[in-house]
């Protein structure tokens, strides 16, 4: 049998009141008694029941992670930023995959597990504003990423236009001229490909230069494979760019394949910049420049959030929250060393 209140009680010399007061963090405990109280949880070996404590509360104890695609590193690497930041409040994730389907986004956002979760956290592709105020089910609901809602719930995500721009100005910097995008869409003017593409057209601007639309290169998806079709049809057609801006890394990652099988260098003959700062873009033969997202600070946020509302009391009203970026330069921009 495992340790109980009782025993920490009996240990510390106090109420089983006082040690619950301690385990469950409450402020009104002395640093004196607090002291106390831990050493004997401490000798003990005392855990908390979590799972009762949720129990009381009307709570699972469990939140819910939706991502679009298990094969996207960066949705990898988001899902552990957010169990490592549920794990603070005690919170266990269950991450689901939607595969990017408008019927399986539907059917999470609608609550289909709302018998084992307390909230989620949902990244959709295909949901609609409508779609989301259309939402039946009570469990609280933060969404993530940079596609624009109006909707009444929180939502996490970088200022995509300047992250865009960011990265176009690094690459007109070193003095390229001729930058493709590579990974635009068609329709949904308020995807993240259409904001990272509105930079890049932005950016040009800001600089006096034109943006060449010969050099935007729709996609079907977002990746390697992609990545590499979509420098393949531009080289294809005659269109060689000085550089590349691409939708996120995966795209990056393929077009350089394709540049190199076609007997180019890069960065020499072609720089690269890519989004998302995968852990493969770091470990490549050429590593790859990127926009780097604080995945930590996004999960972060999407935690506390809601965290928040599960708390209950008076909610502030629904917020958008720019978690910060940084421009991580790497080989595929760096300039070529001198000849000795």
């Amino acid at each position: 049998m495992g340790v109980s209140l009782k025993d920490v009680a009996s240990r510390a010399g106090v109420s089983i009141k006082t040690v619950s007061n301690v385990v469950n963090n409450y402020p009104h405990v002395t640093p004196q008694m607090r002291a106390k109280v831990q050493q004997a949880i401490d000798e003990l070996g005392y855990r908390p029941n979590l799972t009762a404590r949720h129990l009381r509360k009307g709570r699972t104890g469990i939140i819910a992670l939706a991502v679009p695609e298990f094969g996207n590193p960066y949705f990898a690497e988001l899902a552990g930023a957010v169990v490592d930041a549920a794990a603070r409040h005690d919170y266990t994730v269950l991450v689901d995959h939607t595969a990017g389907l408008r019927e399986k986004e539907l059917l999470v956002s609608q609550g289909f597990r709302a018998h084992v979760i307390d909230g989620l956290i949902l990244s959709p592709i295909h949901l609609e504003t409508e779609d989301l105020t259309a939402r039946t089910d009570s469990a609280p609901l933060v969404l993530l990423g940079e596609r624009e809602y109006e909707a009444p719930y929180d939502h996490i995500a970088i200022d995509n236009v300047a992250a865009a721009r960011e990265a176009v100005r690094h690459l007109i910097g070193l003095g390229h001229r001729r930058i493709a995008f590579l990974g635009s869409r068609t329709g949904r003017e308020r995807q993240p490909a259409h904001l990272r593409l509105r930079g890049w057209r932005e950016e040009h601007a800001a600089a006096g230069l034109e943006a060449d639309d010969a050099l935007v290169v729709v996609t079907d998806g977002y990746g390697r494979e992609d990545g590499a079709s979509a420098m393949a049809a531009l080289l294809d057609r005659g269109e060689r760019p000085d550089a590349v801006f691409a939708y996120n890394d995966l795209i990056a990652v393929g077009a350089m394949r394709t540049l190199t099988e076609r007997g180019l260098t890069v960065p020499g003959d072609v720089a690269v910049v890519g989004f998302d700062d995968i852990e493969e873009g770091r470990y490549g033969a050429t590593t790859l420049t990127t926009i780097s997202p604080d995945k930590e600070a996004i999960a972060r946020l999407a935690v506390d959030s809601l965290v928040e509302r599960l708390a209950g009391g008076t909610a502030p009203e629904p917020r958008r929250q720019r978690p910060g970026y940084r421009l991580v330069v790497r080989e595929s921009t760096a300039r070529p060393p001198r000849p000795r």
